[in-house]
């Protein structure tokens, strides 16, 4: 789950730390390299970096930033997301809430479960719907947020209910129609005209009863084709671009002879060309340069431009696109 509020402005970290720590109990640290937090192994640093535990810290985080005017940026596992070299400048708080509750037909999670974990849980307590869960790399809240989908499921099959901190600082329990759920979309995307986004916190799932040995064997198929089709052991964003439905991104990639194209340390894999990797540890910069040389020479031989999955957080002031660099 990212979430990028507020205008990037000069302030002082360690006494911002400092009053975090008193007033929320949650410790902070400066400086903080946040290549490690993202699944493409790539970032500059956080000035200010603080992890959230629970639905209550993350809330409370959220609130304190938001009450002073700070820019902040909600920070899952990372998937989905490219931080720029530079960093990304204010509090960058890391959504580490991993609550699960099972009642009933329904799986409640925190925003910071993994969807690899609810797959797994519902599947130990008998539930099926969220199987597609195993091929997701981020958050519950992040899949919430993007209404994410494998393997011919989505968030929105199975969502009943996100709870969400509003721009108002209230909260509310929202449904997929309320929430706007649309194919890698909804309204939690786009903020109002404060430009103050909204929150997850967590979300209620209505599963239907199986058996567990069925929903384990449907997780085993989905791990056996990700391993066939997908590149797991390099680093990677997870799926780089939007399918422009009815096509694949992949198969227009593929199709422009454009597996294995590298710019510095980063390329196109040649497993799935819908994965751009960071093979040979190379930067930020480089991945975006790559990522806008596929996006042209696809739309030059098809005419369909590419959208991008990935978001691109932190502070690309300097950023050139590859021609005018």
């Amino acid at each position: 789950m990212t979430t990028p509020s507020g205008q990037a402005a000069a302030f002082d970290a360690l006494a911002i730390g400092t009053e975090i720590q008193r007033r929320i109990g949650v410790k902070t640290s400066r400086d903080e390299p946040l290549g490690r937090f993202t699944t493409i192994r790539l970032g500059g640093p956080a000035d200010l970096f603080a992890v959230a535990h629970n639905a209550f810290e993350l809330r409370k985080l959220v609130q304190f930033a938001r009450s002073r005017g700070l820019a902040h940026t909600l920070l899952g596992r990372g998937s989905d997301v490219l931080i720029a070299d530079a960093g990304i400048r204010g509090l960058v708080i890391q959504d580490r809430a991993e609550g699960i509750e099972i009642e009933g037909r329904t799986l409640v999670a925190e925003a910071g479960v993994p969807m690899a974990r609810a797959a797994t849980a519902s599947q130990v307590a008998g539930l099926s719907g969220l199987e597609f869960g195993l091929a997701i790399p981020g958050t519950v809240g992040g899949a919430v947020w993007a209404n994410a989908g494998a393997h011919d499921s989505t968030i929105a099959a199975v969502l009943a209910r996100a709870r969400v901190l509003a721009a108002d600082g209230s909260e509310g329990q929202l449904t997929p129609a309320e929430l706007g759920l649309d194919y890698r979309d909804s309204r939690l995307k786009h903020p109002g005209p404060a430009g103050i986004p909204e929150v997850v916190l967590g979300a209620t799932f209505q599963l239907e009863p199986a058996s567990a040995a069925e929903i384990k064997e449907r997780l085993e198929e989905i791990k056996r084709w990700r391993q066939e089709h997908q590149p797991l052991g390099t680093p990677s964003a997870g799926s780089w671009f939007r399918n422009p439905l009815p096509d694949s991104a992949g198969a227009l990639i593929d199709g422009a002879g454009l597996k294995g194209l590298r710019i510095g340390g980063v390329s196109v894999s040649e497993k799935h060309a819908n994965f751009l990797v960071n093979d040979r540890k190379g930067s930020a910069t480089d991945l975006r340069r790559l990522s806008d040389r596929v996006r042209a020479e696809v739309e030059r031989r098809t005419g369909i431009l590419l959208v991008e999955e990935v978001v691109y957080l932190g502070d690309w002031g300097d950023w050139q696109p590859e021609a005018a660099a």
